[in-house]
């Protein structure tokens, strides 16, 4: 039996290798790969400059490349704030009536730029400066009447300080100012009425002591006061004649045309909200009622 087996052994034999057919198939298949890789340059090298192939699944895909991201552009400088020129011009009055006799705010305004200079010209050292006309708001103006102690005719303007703290009665002759009455601060005596009357607005509704009773006529005239912040009318009569008054920013400004001789001051009154009389200045002990 052994003997059988071991032919059948040495009978049995692998038939052999096909090595030419192998050999065929590995250099078709080495070409074959050359050939691809061949193609894979062909296909890069007709992209764009900065393309790229990626292998997906086997696959081939092309990827655009991606814009550069460009700077930001640069900020352009802020642009500061027009800055506004400094104020030369004083305030207006609250009414348009305020300015009388044809007198202009253009004319109103340059007069009380003169009156300061006229103050600065003639201020003794230490004493007090009025400020700028930008400080002011004006709240008459008018003619004035020369008499025998300041002769020619002119203009009054009557300007406040914003904070009220100087009351300005000016003068202006020619062109030029010729007089400035100031008062500072609170004249009103503690124990006054709702209503006081300027102490200096005398000039406005007078001529001259000298020429008592020979007033040259008509006479425009004017008058003002101060008045606390429950009055809202006041009326002022004048010899036969009741004038126009407004109030204006804690101020009373009246004005009329006088056309006869008179021995008594202007008659003020004063009311509320209600209408009921709050002051009369024929009880003020502070007011002079009749004339020098």
């Amino acid at each position: 039996m052994r003997e059988l087996l071991a032919e059948d052994a040495y009978a049995i034999r692998p038939s052999p290798a096909p090595y030419p057919a192998v050999r065929r198939r590995g250099v078709v298949e080495r070409r074959r790969q050359v050939a691809a890789a061949g193609a894979v340059l062909v296909t890069l090298a007709a992209l764009p400059v900065g393309a790229y192939a990626v292998g997906v699944g086997g696959r081939s895909e092309t990827a655009s490349p991606r814009p550069s991201a460009s700077a930001p552009p640069s900020p352009l400088p802020e642009s500061s704030a027009p800055v506004s020129a400094p104020a030369t011009e004083p305030a207006r009055p609250v009414t348009e009536g305020q300015l009388l006799d044809g007198v202009t705010w253009a004319q109103a305004a340059e007069g009380l730029k003169k009156c300061i200079a006229y103050n600065e010209t003639f201020r003794s050292a230490g004493g007090r400066s009025l400020g700028k006309a930008a400080d002011y708001r004006i709240i008459l103006a008018m003619n004035s009447t020369g008499d025998s102690n300041s002769p020619g005719d002119g203009m009054h303007i009557v300007a406040v300080t914003k904070h009220a703290s100087i009351r300005l009665i000016c003068t202006v002759k020619d062109g030029t100012g010729t007089g400035a009455n100031t008062s500072v601060g609170n004249t009103a005596p503690d124990d006054g009425g709702p209503v006081f009357v300027d102490m200096n607005s005398g000039m406005l509704y007078q001529q001259s002591v000298i020429d008592r009773g020979h007033w040259k006529l008509p006479f425009d005239w004017g008058i003002i006061g101060t008045v606390d912040p429950s009055v809202t009318k006041v009326t002022v009569s004048y010899g036969d004649a009741t004038g126009e008054t407004v109030l204006d920013h804690g101020w009373f400004v009246a004005h009329g045309t006088l056309d006869r001789q008179v021995t008594r001051a202007p008659h003020i009154k004063g009311y509320d909200a209600a209408g009921k009389l709050v002051y009369d200045s024929d009880q003020d002990k502070y007011y002079e009622k009749t004339l020098p």
